[in-house]
């Protein structure tokens, strides 16, 4: 297939949809056609190539709102960007604060490849725009580093070698360690006191160090000396303490995480007991073990195994009876079933004919309210402009006069029939009331609904309303108008509801619009 056909193809689509012929428009049906003859188009796969670069959770939300094209992907990118959270940018500016006075502390210091791989991952991240837990994630990383971190012995190299910035390690490693032994035995001694105290700041049990915790060792960690003044015994003591708070905080939220399993099993055992046989003696031992257990102030690790371990052991000797139970209720169950599913048809059957016009079979008042609702929240989130058409028979009274009401709800269903042939399967039409009808057109302006009106408008006039062998003839008036003109939905039922009424005061079997 040449691109001439997918061109005129493209352009036959736009016109039969009834859309004007804007570049979007024009874009959205040139891909379509494209597809179809397998042809492979760049510019169609720009908003996959584009989404692609989002988190999860906005291609997720992409996909949700099903966004096909750049224009509805901007309005959904500009529609996030001002719904952009205060609270949260303050958060991750206040991490990001955090963050890099850490990198600034270590960067004094830089000696080792570990620092600079860490440094660089730190780049990579910063330029990905993270979130504040990732932030954090990396914070951490870099106070754990300069906590353990001992670079007191660059004072020693100066004057035995020259310094290989890039691997200190491998220099020291090739210095004649007889060289070191010629120190100062004392400050020896203090440097590797000051090593073995800020690695005992750490945490054994929780995962963070205190911000407090991590000044404390960065200043001994450059000067040791300070180990011999009195002023820094409470220092010490305090980071001491907090760090033993740290490990007793994690497990209190471990205990607490048990805990909570341990009463929700208690609650399900509990109903089981109440329901098995009352003389077995083991099971109303652990009913009152359990009934006492939420009493307890305290608890470790070992009780939480033994209770569960006891649970789960009675568990397993009442399965029978528990099995038992259930299949002797289970054809009970079976029967309710098959009437909860009888009546969720009926109830959706009588959900589908609240919404439907029993004559015309087109949508009711009720569901066009509803529908009227969900149009105007896209346009008020996403801009998706919609035109509304006021369809009203002429002279329909006459019909029922001069033929009877049957002539009359046949000359009905036969326009329902028009409307429905005439709009796509994007619009929406329905009966309001009477001989009135309404269409709902999406994406739509007025010269749109005003093109979509004269057909309908043409296809009536046209047609050969028969019945009992007489052919009646219908004439049909129509006001337009658009959501985007007006200030509320309320507002545009009325301006299209006017031009109804132009329409018939300047003479019926005509459309009007602004």
């Amino acid at each position: 297939m040449t691109i001439q056909t997918i061109i005129n193809k493209s352009l036959r689509r736009v016109e039969l949809e009834g859309k004007l012929l804007t570049p979007d428009f024009y874009a959205e049906a040139f891909c379509i056609e494209a597809s179809k003859a397998g042809m492979m188009v760049e510019d169609c796969n720009q908003v996959v190539k584009l989404s692609q670069l989002l988190n999860k959770e906005l291609q997720k939300d992409l996909t949700q709102y099903r966004i096909k094209t750049m224009s509805e992907l901007a309005r959904f990118l500009i529609s996030k960007l001002n719904r952009t959270n205060t609270t949260t940018c303050s958060e991750l500016l206040e991490s990001n604060n955090n963050f890099l006075k850490r990198v600034l502390q270590v960067v004094a210091v830089l000696h080792n490849r570990e620092a600079s791989e860490l440094a660089r991952k730190s780049i990579d991240m910063l330029a990905s725009v993270p979130s504040a837990a990732q932030i954090d994630q990396y914070r951490q990383l870099w106070v754990n580093f300069i906590t353990t971190y001992d670079d007191s012995f660059l004072q020693k190299l100066k004057q035995f070698t020259d310094l290989d910035t890039t691997d200190l390690v491998k220099t020291i490693s090739n210095i004649n360690t007889q060289l070191l032994h010629s120190q100062s035995v004392g400050a020896l001694d203090l440097t590797k006191i000051s090593t073995l105290l800020i690695s005992s700041f750490v945490p054994s049990i929780a995962s963070s160090v205190n911000d407090e915790i991590a000044n404390l060792s960065e200043k001994i960690r450059k000067n040791p000396n300070l180990l011999e003044s009195a002023s820094i015994e409470n220092e010490v003591r305090s980071a001491i303490s907090l760090r033993i708070a740290l490990d007793k905080k994690s497990v209190k939220e471990m205990v607490e995480s048990l805990d909570g399993v341990l009463d929700k099993l208690s609650l399900r055992l509990i109903d089981i007991i109440e329901s098995a046989d009352a003389s077995n003696v083991e099971i109303k031992k652990i009913r009152k073990e359990l009934e006492s257990y939420n009493e307890v102030g305290e608890m470790n690790f070992t009780s939480s195994h033994k209770k569960l371990y006891t649970i789960a052991v009675a568990l397993e000797e009442n399965t029978q009876l528990l099995s038992i139970d259930l299949k002797k209720h289970s054809q009970e169950v079976e029967l309710l079933g098959n009437k909860i599913n009888k009546l969720e048809q009926e109830l959706e059957s009588v959900r589908q004919e609240s919404k439907e016009d029993f004559l015309t079979k087109l949508y009711n008042k009720r569901a066009l309210d509803e529908l009227f609702a969900l149009k105007d929240a896209e346009y008020e989130r996403y801009g998706r402009n919609f035109s509304i058409v006021m369809f009203d028979l002429d002279h329909f009274k006459n019909v029922n006069d001069n033929y009877g009401h049957e002539a009359g709800d046949a000359v009905l269903s036969a326009f329902a029939q028009i409307l429905r042939k005439e709009a796509r399967t994007v619009d929406v039409v329905g009966r309001y009331g009477g001989e009135e009808f309404i269409a709902i057109l999406s994406e739509t302006d007025t010269q749109g609904g005003v093109v979509f009106a004269e057909k309908v408008r043409k296809h009536v006039q046209r047609a050969r309303f028969i019945y009992k062998g007489t052919r009646i003839e219908v004439t049909v008036s129509s006001g337009v108008s658009e959501r985007k003109q007006h200030t509320s939905l309320q507002a545009v039922i009325n301006s299209a509801d006017e031009y109804l009424y132009k329409a018939k005061k300047d003479g019926r079997n005509r459309v009007a619009s602004k």
